[in-house]
């Protein structure tokens, strides 16, 4: 087992204590960019059918806050894999879709194969962390991020994304972004306080997973993004076993294998849906599972993030889940983020 102190070490680590940092520099740059124009005069025209969200990964699963507020003002909005978008759903690539991609690196596949696919034939506004990427260069608008370098799982750059597509959701909504803009930046301080007590927040995990051998992880709303994302950090940094879904989704037939080694991490979320994930924690744990509670009024320090506003919540509920795989990964002894097999960027379908 590795100790909490030889974890800071590593890059990975260095990554998530920078987290805060990353949300800085990615809204004072959208504080300066320009509106991308004429989309949202378009979209509340009605000239779009719709909008198409489309990323892989960490990518992917930061989209579906805007996709609740797209729909939320009215626009039609699809979330769609992109490996899914160019080999079985190609009909949403026309003319009359606006497509939003998302990718860190620019550069990935599928998302090279996108950018041929819809070459002159559609609008493209991608969402990057790298500007010199083909993602950026070709298409018809770029929101850059400004994460800085990444050493593997994705950490500073999904954050960085969350922000950025706030900014967007005002842009295309016909909204003024500086309101929304600081709502992101009241995530800052309160990822600072979280991040300050890391070391902590760790150790305690050591002995707490000891008895787990699977974790779940579930969400409504804007925090099923959360959930998703953090099944695929504990598989990606810990190489732990985990699957993020709907609470519902989760009662609805995986709730039958509550019982020992089972931990179901559910995010407290919105308070419309509150009282329901509570039950299910609650269900969780009559059913003899763990259950962690992750939300401000949660009873382990690990899990109680600040309170924040509606739009900056996404933001602080992905921290409780990487202690948990820096938590995973110290017990087992491996390197926290360490790739075995994937390079950062997947060249490969």
């Amino acid at each position: 087992m590795a100790s909490v102190q030889e974890l800071a070490r590593f890059e990975h680590v260095q990554d998530i204590l920078a987290q805060p940092e990353a949300v800085e520099r990615t809204i004072a740059a959208l504080q300066k960019a320009r509106p991308p124009e004429p989309f949202p005069a378009d979209l509340a025209s009605g000239r779009f059918r719709r909008v198409v969200l489309t990323g892989m990964g960490a990518s992917f699963h930061a989209l579906y806050p805007l996709h609740l507020s797209l729909t939320a003002h009215g626009a039609p909005s699809l979330v769609v894999e992109t490996s899914e978008l160019i080999h079985y759903q190609t009909g949403l690539l026309s003319p009359d879709s606006l497509v939003i991609a998302v990718s860190q690196s620019g550069r990935s596949a599928e998302v090279l194969r996108l950018i041929e696919t819809a070459a002159g034939k559609l609008p493209l506004i991608a969402v990057s962390n790298s500007p010199d990427s083909p993602l950026a260069k070709e298409s018809t608008f770029a929101v850059l991020t400004e994460a800085g370098r990444e050493s593997s799982v994705s950490t500073k750059t999904y954050v960085a994304t969350l922000a950025a597509l706030v900014w967007l959701e005002a842009a295309l909504c016909g909204l003024e972004p500086g309101p929304k803009l600081a709502a992101i930046a009241s995530a800052v301080p309160a990822m600072r306080e979280y991040l300050a007590r890391w070391e902590d927040h760790v150790r305690f995990l050591l002995d707490w997973l000891t008895p787990v051998r699977h974790i779940f992880l579930a969400g409504r709303g804007p925090s099923l993004a959360s959930a998703c994302e953090g099944g695929l950090v504990l598989k990606e940094a810990a190489h732990f076993p985990a699957e993020g879904m709907g609470c519902a989704e989760f009662r609805h037939g995986p709730l039958d294998m509550a019982g020992d080694g089972i931990l179901v991490c559910v995010f407290a979320g919105e308070p419309r849906t509150a009282g329901l994930n509570r039950r299910l924690a609650q269900d969780v744990e009559a059913a003899g599972g763990m259950a962690a509670w992750i939300g401000p009024d949660s009873t382990l320090s690990p899990f109680r993030i600040p309170e924040v506003c509606p739009e900056a919540r996404p933001l602080l509920e992905i921290l409780p889940v990487q202690m948990i795989s820096l938590a995973l990964s110290a017990r087992a002894g491996r390197e926290p983020g360490r790739f075995a097999r994937l390079g950062k960027v997947t060249a490969e379908e």
